[in-house]
């Protein structure tokens, strides 16, 4: 797997993991704590976590520029780490949300997610950026696409272990204060405190009896029990923040460490002139043209993936908190199956494309990203006809359910399993290659801003995150899953009908 790779590949996977497994805590529970925290709706919670989400990959357009312009790649990362660093600090302030603060406090909490965003953005694609710089080098070239599949591997390192950590700081805050985890009473707590008396029966009735689950006492004060419980359930989820300040640090002082073996681009020498004819200026114009034109076409169909596919931040992740028995696994660490099969999975992805190389039938990375987006396309077809002959009502319908009734109609966890199988090897299959792809058709002097186009792209699939939920709570849940199949299968079709050119421009 590591055989004639770079030796800069590993540090810089290395620190890449460390950023990735600091980020994924965070972003693990974003939009289920922004719910917890505020008390806002889950489509406004979307909305923030969408505009989040695609800040980090547009930003990343400003911090290729900057490393481009300057060609100061190195201290752009480090300058990300940094202001990343001050992002999570804030966040990791444990303070009670009342309606007197909430407003400057939900601004203060959106402030330090745009640091994070900012940051990310200044590291994120330029390090991607120097990784290709490394198979640059005649000697390495042939393993472009393993090597950004190994560097795709150590990030799921980070994002595997790192669902596990705010969950398990919540639940032992939570034990520290003889209080247990549910995952539906935060809502109810915000609801009576807003509403009290005016409260919904059933909700009413959902809330007294979740109270005493908990280790409450529903016939003492039920504003007190609500309040503390907000209190203690979010304290927790700020305290796993500072192991993303610790993350980042480690990060960071690996980077340090270790960037003396990573490339540096070339700086032009001083009095160094290349003289062209005009024949061969307009040649590199027309090739730098088609080249762009390649890119911009594969970023057109990564829009549609990363909407679909980051449906795992959103309403993946309140499916697996609303429809899925999580008893004794809390909904967030769900997210950890996708880093797992991404582990598990890339030795296998990598096996069958060398060993279709070595009988000449090597697939291009142009046919494998339209593979994965039909990949993809079967995972939510999956969960479409499973919810539907399930018979699954809106989120909105099958909340207001008496507790036994909607225990009585949920699945268990090998839904999930089944889920992230198939969106894993999609992404497998788009992702790390996709990363590859740009490398390999960026021109020298634009490889940072290039590689900030490619999470540009991601940023716009991103914004439109918050459709998701918006489905999931206004329709029978099957039609949101058979949005994201349509996306899949007509974006599956349009790549299909451009592998032929996008494979003569990377020739």
């Amino acid at each position: 797997m590591f055989k004639n790779q770079p030796k800069g590949l590993i540090p810089a996977a290395l620190s890449n993991m460390g950023e990735r497994f600091g980020y994924y805590i965070m972003n693990a529970v974003l939009v289920l704590f922004l719910c917890s925290k505020f008390g806002l709706k889950e489509e406004t919670s979307a909305i923030i976590y969408s505009c989040f989400y695609a800040g980090i990959y547009v930003l990343s357009l400003v911090g290729g520029l900057i490393a481009d312009k300057t060609r100061n790649y190195k201290g752009t990362i480090i300058t990300g780490l940094c202001i990343m660093t001050a992002g999570y600090i804030l966040l990791s302030f444990p303070i009670f949300a009342t309606a007197e603060n909430q407003t400057w406090l939900l601004t203060l909490t959106c402030g330090a997610l745009f640091l994070i965003a900012f940051g990310n953005g200044l590291f994120k694609g330029n390090l991607q950026a120097i990784v290709g710089q490394l198979y640059d080098n005649p000697r390495y070239a042939s393993q472009r696409d393993s090597g950004f599949q190994i560097f795709y591997v150590f990030i799921n390192i980070g994002g595997l272990i790192a669902p596990f950590v705010a969950p398990l700081l919540r639940s032992w805050w939570l034990g520290e204060n003889g209080l247990i985890y549910n995952a539906s009473l935060p809502a109810l707590c915000h609801e009576y405190l807003s509403v009290t008396d005016n409260m919904d029966t059933q909700n009413l009735n959902n809330l007294y009896a979740l109270i005493t689950e908990v280790g409450g006492n529903a016939s003492t004060e039920i504003s007190a029990f609500c309040t503390k419980y907000l209190d203690v359930f979010n304290t927790g989820i700020h305290y796993s923040f500072i192991a993303s300040v610790s993350a980042m640090i480690i990060s960071l002082i690996i980077f340090i460490l270790t960037k003396k073996q990573l490339p540096s681009p070339a700086q032009k020498e001083k009095g160094e002139t290349v003289n062209y004819t005009a024949e061969e200026k307009k040649q590199m114009a027309t090739e730098i043209k088609q080249r762009m034109y390649a890119l911009f076409a594969v970023l057109g169909i990564a829009i549609f993936f990363w909407f679909s596919f980051h449906q795992n931040g959103t309403s993946l992740s309140l499916f697996a908190r609303d429809f899925v028995k999580t008893d004794s696994v809390q909904p967030e660490i769900w997210q950890a199956l996708n880093p797992f099969f991404v582990i598990v999975l890339t030795p296998v992805v990598m096996w069958v494309f060398s060993s279709l190389s070595r009988r000449g039938k090597e697939i291009s990375t142009p046919r494998k990203i339209a593979i994965g987006m039909g990949l993809a396309g079967l995972a939510y077809l999956f969960l479409a006809v499973f919810s539907l002959l399930e018979g699954y009502p809106s989120a909105e319908t099958f909340k207001s359910l008496a507790p036994a009734v909607a225990e009585g109609m949920k699945t268990g966890p090998w839904v999930l399993f089944v889920l992230y199988f198939f969106l894993t090897v999609a992404e497998l299959f788009i992702s790390p290659l996709g990363l590859s792809f740009v490398s390999k058709v960026a021109p020298k002097h634009l490889q940072g801003l290039c590689q900030g186009l490619w999470l540009g792209a991601t940023a716009v699939g991103n914004l439109l995150l918050w459709i998701g939920p918006l489905i999931y709570n206004a329709c029978p849940i099957w039609v949101a899953w058979t949005v994201f199949l349509s996306v899949c299968l007509v974006s599956m079709g349009i790549m299909y009908s451009m592998v032929g050119w996008l494979e003569r421009v990377t020739k």
